[in-house]
């Protein structure tokens, strides 16, 4: 009798146990960290573009990203109509290297 006892204590501890593990989150829910850690905060537009840079000296397609803690805009060229670079002409995966484009003033942006 004294182990039928012990037995259904030692089931009611393991349950209030793991209750307190699964409510826990619901009492006290851990903080949302969405942006922490992020190394490289840009915004990268959908689909593509043609990217010119502001001398003028040349045009080509290609994505645009924008840096969002200082507004500096990045285009990183494809040259193609795609959404990454292609080079048919070799078999390694081409480098596409960014020309800055210019700046959106973020702090400007005031009532």
């Amino acid at each position: 009798m004294t182990l039928d006892r012990f037995t259904k204590a030692t089931l009611v501890v393991i349950a209030v146990l793991l209750g307190m593990i699964a409510f826990r989150p619901i009492v006290h829910p851990a903080p949302v960290q969405a942006q922490a850690g992020e190394t490289y905060p840009f915004y990268i537009e959908p689909g593509y573009t043609m990217l010119r840079k502001p001398d003028g000296t040349s045009q080509v397609y290609g994505k645009v990203a924008v840096d969002m803690r200082t507004g500096d805009i990045w285009g990183f060229p494809t040259t193609v109509q795609g959404p990454y670079p292609i080079d048919n002409a070799k078999t390694v995966p081409p480098k596409s290297h960014p020309m800055y484009l210019g700046k959106f003033m973020f702090s400007e942006a005031t009532k």
